[in-house]
């Protein structure tokens, strides 16, 4: 019976009762809560479903000419965020290779919605 206990007390805390977020996800938020500018690269029809309060929207297909448009140093700490990370990871590493010195890919929308509560 211990060892059944044990099992479901570790599976909580693997799938964090039912919240799909880890330490990656608290440490992006609290980046933000820190100053960073926080950048969702989902379409606009995505954003328009639900986003993270504070965040702007630039198309990560689109993430330099955005980042430059809106005038903002390569040394702003940034975190950035999608459906599912992936689409963060690329705009994250395009802005890397262009010499953005301070970018984190915060990854999916719903594990950082679930961190922040």
């Amino acid at each position: 019976m211990k060892r059944l206990a044990l099992v479901g007390v570790m599976m909580m805390s693997l799938f964090g009762c039912g919240k799909s977020f880890n330490d990656s996800h608290i440490a992006a938020l609290q980046k933000v809560a820190d100053g960073a500018m926080l950048i969702d690269v989902r379409s606009e029809a995505e954003y328009r479903e639900g986003h993270l309060e504070g965040s702007t929207r630039i198309t990560h297909s689109n993430i330099l000419e955005g980042v430059k448009a809106l005038g903002i140093p390569k040394d702003t700490p940034m975190v950035l965020y999608c459906r599912s990370g992936n689409r963060s990871g690329q705009a994250t590493a395009t802005l890397q290779n262009a010499g953005y010195t301070a970018v984190t890919n915060g990854g999916a929308f719903e594990s950082l919605l679930a961190a922040s509560k």
